[in-house]
């Protein structure tokens, strides 16, 4: 359900670069498209999945941490640098052997 949120979108208000959705996280790389800052598609991804996951766990309140982390990427290196370390979160994690067996991210689309 996290995922198809952020796929949503895609090429219509960001171009996802990359993302991985983890059991207790999710990290993405964007490029928002001009009119959409990324403070309002956080909030539109939050608040939609918040609402879905509440409903399908039988629950309410908040659901999601209200920080978050963002950064510029600055140089073709950093982006590889920042591709790489979303992709594989799930290795580091020890929840699969190749970035490519984690089905919920972009490293499963390749």
């Amino acid at each position: 359900m996290t995922e198809r949120a952020l796929l949503h979108f895609d090429e219509a208000r960001y171009r996802l670069h990359a993302w991985v959705v983890m059991p207790n996280h999710v990290h993405v790389l964007i490029t928002p498209f001009e009119g959409f800052t990324l403070s309002t598609i956080l909030h539109s991804w939050k608040s939609y999945t918040a609402k879905e996951a509440n409903r399908l766990l039988h629950r309410n309140g908040q659901f999601w941490q209200e920080e978050y982390f963002d950064r510029y990427i600055r140089t073709e290196e950093h982006y590889r640098r920042a591709v790489e370390y979303i992709e594989s979160n799930p290795v580091m994690a020890g929840l699969c052997k190749k970035k490519e067996d984690w089905p919920f991210g972009s490293a499963a689309y390749q």
